[in-house]
């Protein structure tokens, strides 16, 4: 397991801000093809208050926000 997250992180290494958003714009493509074609997911979305999201957001993006922005 620790010779994988050696390999995962050296190659994480290599890519760059314009990788990392790609992927992440893709996930959310992906996500929003999801609940686009699974009515059920749509429905799921759509009762779930707005806030919840807005906190796992803030959740989620803590530790990256600290290692960005912290000393």
């Amino acid at each position: 397991m620790v010779s994988y997250l050696k390999y995962f992180n050296k190659k994480i290494g290599k890519m760059n801000v314009w990788d990392i958003g790609c992927i992440k714009l893709g996930v959310s493509a992906f996500v929003l093809f999801l609940i686009t074609i699974w009515s059920t997911a749509m429905t799921w979305v759509e009762s779930v208050n707005p806030w919840y999201f807005f906190i796992a957001f803030i959740i989620f993006a803590i530790k990256p926000g600290r290692k960005l922005f912290g000393k």
